[in-house]
């Protein structure tokens, strides 16, 4: 496509709200568990403390989008296979669970692995750890974690929607396959590319309900997209059926059938499906920002899930300027400063990226950064 200043301007802005909003998200649904179960349906419960600290959704979402650019500079070598590059970026992820520290020895590590604050856990999805634990690629014919079907993918996959150059269809695609290679359920992979199809619309501009639309049509010939494609439908009907408020999140954030009880197998009817129902509802109703995420956190599902899916949304639809100010400013300041400078190489990436590399040129600066290797 092409790139004049506007559109460039807009699309950055988007990238940032995309990629900030999700991390508002994670961090408000993070506090909002240490909180405690929710209050009376009149006044949502958010923790002041720790508002700001993102988790492991956040540092994912982080790879995620390192992936994605070093896919594109390594196209010049004539390797182009996408889902083995976010596998290397995922498991520079998984080093930074288990290391004291980068590895200075790495020299394919990039500037994002040798962020120090990273190497630390924040609450990582058991699936997640597993997934990323060998060199072992998971596909869609052998997936990992068969059964794994939470919302983990989903919350790392809103950078796949921002390929604005990609037709809809290779995007969820690429957010699919790349969700098997930890989660291999049909539920979470699903949810995963359904979110990252609404994000690359709302990108290019098309409306909330148009975009959920598209998704819809292209999960409904998938395998398995049963769950993901009837939750996204009442999350539609939803809008109608009433005001909103906490009772219309939690009836959206459980599995049908759910009976609400603490069970061990509570997290298994909290699935993907629930989550992005909750975040599609929220964004949909949302007066603005902080009301829409604060009702995407206000229920008893997975709602750090939730918040970080409505944050994408929110952040997609609207752009940087949307975002509450007060909210990023108490944002965890060293994930802000990341996040910040990620998005702004991922809008450079695209649309400039022959400026800064190819087969027969090099930038040594842009090559450092995300090396080849």
């Amino acid at each position: 496509m092409l790139w004049g200043r506007v559109e460039q301007e807009d699309f950055r802005s988007r990238v940032r709200g995309t990629l900030l909003g999700a991390a508002l998200g994670d961090a408000l649904g993070a506090a909002h568990v240490q909180a405690g179960p929710p209050g009376p349906a009149a006044t949502p419960v958010v923790a002041p403390a720790r508002r700001g600290t993102v988790t492991a959704a956040t540092q994912l979402t982080l790879f995620t989008v390192d992936g994605l650019i070093r896919a594109h500079v390594r196209r010049d070598t004539g390797a182009w296979h996408p889902p083995t590059d976010l596998h290397r970026a995922y498991r520079r992820w998984a080093a930074t669970q288990h290391d004291w520290g980068p590895d200075e020895r790495r020299e394919d590590n990039g500037w994002l692995a040798q962020e120090e604050w990273l190497y630390a856990r924040r609450g990582p999805d058991r699936a997640c750890l597993t997934g990323f634990a060998d060199e072992v690629l998971g596909t869609l014919d052998q997936p990992k974690n068969p059964t794994a079907r939470d919302a983990a993918a989903a919350t790392r996959s809103a950078p796949f929607g921002l390929l604005v150059g990609w037709e809809p269809a290779l995007v969820l695609q690429l957010a699919v396959e790349c969700a098997a290679q930890s989660h291999g359920h049909p539920t979470a992979c699903l949810s995963a590319g359904g979110l990252a199809v609404i994000v690359h619309g709302l990108t290019r501009g098309d409306s909330l309900d148009s975009a959920v639309q598209r998704a819809l049509g292209l999960l409904g010939g998938r395998p398995g997209h049963q769950p993901v494609t009837d939750a996204l439908q009442r999350a539609l009907a939803a809008v109608t059926q009433g005001a909103p408020g906490p009772a219309a999140v939690q009836a959206l954030a459980l599995s049908p059938g759910d009976d609400g009880d603490d069970g061990p197998d509570r997290q298994d009817r909290h699935d993907a499906a629930g989550a992005l129902a909750v975040a599609v509802y929220c964004a949909l109703v949302a007066e603005d920002v902080p009301h829409g995420l604060r009702l995407a956190v206000d229920h008893g599902g997975d709602c750090a899930a939730a918040g970080a899916l409505c944050g994408a949304l929110l952040g997609a639809l609207h752009g940087e300027t949307a975002l509450p100010a007060a909210w990023l400013a108490e944002l965890e300041g060293r994930a802000r400063a990341t996040l910040l400078e990620l998005a702004d190489d991922f809008a450079m990436e695209l649309t400039q990226g022959p400026a800064l590399h190819g087969p027969t040129l090099s930038t040594p600066g842009w090559l450092a950064r995300y090396p080849r290797g």
